[in-house]
């Protein structure tokens, strides 16, 4: 299998790609799909390092330019990091094939002053304000992937200390610190709210739709759209810009990389350091904005 209809719904509601990028993405995707199934290979588990230098160098073969050579291979990229990352595949073969990297784009990020009309968006009156609250500002407060999100477990917030413990890619757990702000919420939304969601099937999940279950990353994505609605961000805003500008914010302020890299769960710090940038150009901002000479 290829789960081509969940690589769909991540680059949409966790990454909360444009309707044009996540056309092309799956479009790129197919094809390879298409090319492999030609060669009898039919479950994304079996595709290794030889298929895809293949596929790289047909691509080449057919005369594309280099800029669409390279969004096919980014496409890949990401195609396989979600397969991993969801535990469809085994092992990431892109990992071991040197593919042309284009300039990595800075990630989109709210300002401070746009997180606050975010998280002050739910509306009081609404019988799930509060879980909406601990929903944002816990997704704000640990920086959390969506996909960490929905499988956070009650059991796994500590309250009284101000932790939580979050599975991220490949399994792997991490603690992360939860804001005093986060847990005010939390603590209301546990000890009022949640109990009158449970219903069998739960799970002991955190997070809970207004039916009970757990919440899937399309039930994310309508809560944070329609509160930035509310809030009258007009920029595009998924749940993986909140975790962008959680690391912003933490550089921003004076953060070591390597914390944030841990309380992000990144693996290499390179990944990591794209942030950086986004600090740069903040500053680079400022600079154009209030020096007389700029």
């Amino acid at each position: 299998m290829f789960h081509l209809d969940a690589f769909r719904d991540y680059l949409e509601f966790e990454r909360g790609l444009s309707a044009r990028t996540i056309s092309a993405y799956r479009n790129d995707i197919e094809k390879l799909v298409a090319w492999l199934q030609d060669r009898d290979v039919d479950d994304a588990n079996a595709v290794g390092v030889g298929e895809l230098r293949d596929y790289a160098y047909q691509l080449k073969d057919r005369g594309l330019q280099t800029a669409s050579i390279r969004r096919n291979l980014a496409a890949i990229r990401t195609y396989f990091a979600f397969l991993l990352a969801e535990g469809y595949v085994t092992a990431d073969p892109t990992e071991r094939i040197d593919l042309p990297r284009g300039p990595r784009r800075l990630p989109h990020v709210l300002t401070p002053v746009e997180v606050a009309m975010l998280l002050d968006a739910p509306d009081p009156a609404d019988p799930l304000y509060w879980r909406d609250k601990a929903l944002l500002e816990f997704a704000y407060a640990a920086g959390v992937r969506v996909s960490e999100l929905i499988a956070v477990k009650v059991r796994d917030v500590d309250l009284q200390e101000g932790f939580a413990v979050v599975f991220g890619k490949g399994a792997k757990e991490r603690m992360v610190p939860v804001g005093r702000p986060a847990l005010r919420a939390l603590v209301v939304y546990v000890r009022e709210t949640r109990p009158r969601l449970v219903r069998d099937g739960s799970e002991g999940t955190l997070f809970l739709s207004a039916r009970g279950q757990p919440l899937s990353r399309m039930g994310v994505w309508k809560i944070l759209r329609r509160q930035v609605r509310r809030a009258g961000i007009e920029k595009r805003v998924s749940p993986h810009t909140l975790r962008h500008s959680f690391a912003t914010h933490l550089l921003e302020g004076g953060a070591d990389l390597a914390a944030v890299q841990e309380m992000l769960g990144h693996a290499d710090i390179a990944t990591t350091q794209v942030y950086t940038h986004v600090e740069r150009e903040y500053l680079r901002q400022v600079h154009r904005q209030y020096h007389p000479r700029a």
